[in-house]
């Protein structure tokens, strides 16, 4: 095993370019329209779930077109499903262990999923994270506006990432996706995948709810960052990048929400939502262009932009906001690199990176 040095010295590496900005634009594209529109009908509080759907156009990158659009398609079924889950949760007020055990058994599902039809970026995360955040805050509209909202918004995702035919009609024919066939030795490991989610997630699940957090989804989510890594050394990398990331991204969020004199909220009274609204579309970009190149750099925007949008749904003290999000990082991130060390999965369920 590499020394802990080793380690932190992946926070200093950026992978080379590969056209991130043209799918950071896209991103901020599908993020910007449904935002803004809820934004003009005064709606700023159901952003959380066209923020989620939208997450629907990071997935199939650099693929050709018609492949992108059926990658997305896995990806929005995994999102949008998540997300109605967390919605049923929070319209019948189920919390606690409820939240817990549903949120653990979908990691494990989305797990099964992700790993048969390949998905990138790789495994349940954002699933579940739309799964736990929407959970979390009150759902003031029927259910079914809720779901609709993220639904379309992770169609106009769609819409956006096959845009670039329109203009090229570039057809790559008979393109299929590098799927490897789930069978012997990989549907083993897909299930021993799985087995790391479940241990993972529902630990730092049981740890949130027993510590008496009000937000233990922010450790399930966190848990679930390391078991996406190909191997041991890049899973223990990605918890490292996700818990130095979200510390930073947690100054900005401080930035933002405290009431400093040179809070941006400060100095546009009256417009705090828009503000908000602007500062996760503009994050949500920045989050894009370093997913690929540096996860912990694209971690310091991304966790502003869950904690934005949730003050937006359901307006929360901020400093316990940031306390508790930083404990449940530590947290979380620490018992899935625990799991990583404990449970080895095979390498031949390689298809994850």
């Amino acid at each position: 095993m590499q020394s802990l040095g080793a380690h932190l010295r992946t926070l200093h590496s950026l992978a080379p370019a590969n056209k991130d900005h043209v799918s950071a634009v896209r991103v901020a594209v599908s993020v910007a329209v449904p935002s803004v529109l809820l934004l003009a009908a005064g709606r700023p509080d159901l952003m959380i779930y066209a923020v989620f759907g939208a997450l629907t156009g990071m997935y199939g990158r650099n693929e050709p077109h018609q492949l992108r659009l059926k990658h997305q398609g896995q990806a929005a079924f995994l999102l949008v499903g998540g997300l109605a889950a967390g919605v049923f949760l929070s319209v019948n007020q189920l919390h606690s262990w409820v939240l817990v055990v549903t949120e653990t058994l979908l990691a494990a599902a989305g797990s099964l999923f992700a790993d048969k039809v390949a998905l990138k970026p790789n495994g349940p995360f954002f699933g579940i994270l739309a799964l736990g955040a929407c959970a979390s805050v009150p759902t003031s509209v029927p259910w079914h506006t809720a779901v609709l909202i993220g639904a379309l918004s992770a169609v106009f995702s769609m819409a956006v990432g096959f845009g670039g035919w329109v203009r090229g009609r570039a057809w790559q024919r008979g393109a299929v996706r590098a799927v490897p066939a789930m069978l012997g030795a990989r549907r083993r490991a897909a299930w021993i995948h799985a087995a790391r989610y479940l241990a993972a997630v529902g630990a730092a699940g049981s740890v949130g709810v027993l510590s008496g957090s009000g937000h233990p989804h922010w450790a399930m989510a966190a848990a679930a960052v390391p078991l996406a890594g190909a191997d041991m050394p890049s899973s223990v990398h990605r918890g490292l990048h996700r818990i130095v990331g979200t510390l930073l991204g947690l100054v900005l969020v401080a930035v933002v929400l405290f009431p400093w004199a040179f809070s941006p909220l400060r100095a546009f009274p009256g417009h705090e939502a828009a503000v908000l609204a602007l500062l996760v579309i503009v994050l949500q970009f920045t989050t894009e262009l370093f997913m690929t190149r540096h996860y912990g750099l694209a971690m310091v925007s991304f966790t502003p932009v869950i904690l934005l949008m949730t003050q937006l749904a359901a307006p929360a003290d901020p400093q316990v906001l940031v306390t508790e999000r930083a404990v449940e990082t530590l947290a979380g991130a620490g018992l899935g690199i625990l799991v990583v060390v404990l449970i080895r999965r095979r390498q031949c369920s390689a298809g994850e990176g």
